[in-house]
């Protein structure tokens, strides 16, 4: 039997591993374009020298941001550990792309149910999820329906951003649409159970553990695609969830719509979410809990969102 070809190795590594789809094709597009920087020369025949001028050609030719760079390195690691089986000494001459440290856009409460408004549907209640959970688009949409209590008023959030899972507040003043909302994938789910359809994808081997369990209404992700489409990795014809895409868009035109000038994408109802407890007087370890991030730091950025303006020094123009 033939080795599987290289990018077919890594991507059974990303899998065996249960990285994200999104991963695997982010990892093996960066390997594509370091393997067409040296004119199609094999990985193996290249070394540090070699990783070092890709990177450093994605800095000052392509003029990259700081976290592609970041990205574009990991994918390399990840090719000579893993599946080249070659351990790297310290990139030494690597010119790393500098991170312009830009203060997140964070929007006013005002501005935000501005926008808010403008949306509705699915497009609404998922906006309103990481406004008022803070969550990531990404963990919005991945939602299982069980992972909202009712009783308890609370999310939980599963394999979020370092693999870790978190609880976070659920709105109570989303209770109701968030209700009504599942009663209407509860009919659509119906539907599909009668066409001997309604199987979703399960994460890990639970597929395994408990066969009836992707047929199962709990299972089914909370903002379900309208379309059914087939897995690429297992086959299995199935609705996932909603493109972020939709959201974007949505989020856009709401923005312009309410007459927001700010930069507005999904994932500032994030920033603001952070930004308004902390102005409402909640300690910034809470929020860090909240918004799951692993260090104080990038929570801390916030507080500094709410000094912009002079460090909350009075001008001189409104002293009386």
């Amino acid at each position: 039997m033939s080795k599987p070809k290289l990018l077919d190795q890594v991507r059974m590594e990303i899998r065996r591993r249960n990285y994200s789809w999104r991963t695997a094709d982010s990892y093996t597009g960066w390997i594509r374009s370091y393997v067409h920087f040296h004119n199609l020369t094999h990985p193996s025949q290249l070394g540090p020298d070699h990783i070092v001028a890709f990177l450093n050609h994605l800095v000052e030719d392509r003029s990259v941001a700081a976290s592609t760079q970041n990205q574009a390195l990991c994918s390399l690691v990840f090719l000579y550990k893993h599946i080249l089986k070659i351990e790297l000494p310290e990139l030494e001459k690597l010119k790393r792309a500098k991170n312009p440290g830009n203060l997140p856009v964070v929007l006013s409460e005002s501005e935000a149910r501005a926008v808010i408004s403008s949306l509705s549907g699915v497009e609404r209640i998922v906006v309103c999820l990481l406004y008022g959970a803070g969550l990531r688009i990404s963990e919005a949409l991945r939602l299982r329906i069980q992972d909202l209590d009712f009783d308890y008023m609370q999310i939980q959030v599963r394999d979020g951003k370092g693999r870790k899972d978190r609880v976070t507040m659920l709105p109570a003043s989303l209770k109701g649409d968030l209700i009504d909302h599942i009663r209407k994938v509860k009919l659509l789910h119906t539907r599909d159970l009668a066409k001997g359809q309604g199987k979703t994808l399960l994460p890990g081997a639970l597929a395994i553990k408990y066969p009836n369990a992707s047929s199962e209404l709990n299972w089914q992700y909370l903002f379900p695609s309208e379309v059914r489409r087939k897995d690429p990795r297992t086959g299995l014809v199935h609705r996932y969830h909603q493109s972020e895409k939709k959201i974007q868009r949505a989020v856009k035109q709401a923005a312009r719509k309410s007459g927001c000038t700010k930069r507005v994408s999904p994932h500032v109802f994030r920033h603001s979410f952070a930004t308004h407890l902390l102005r409402n007087g909640y300690d910034v370890r809470t929020v860090q809990d909240l918004l799951g991030h692993q260090s104080l730091k990038t929570t801390s950025v916030y507080l500094h969102v709410l000094n912009r303006g002079g460090h909350g020094v009075i001008s001189p123009l409104d002293a009386t």
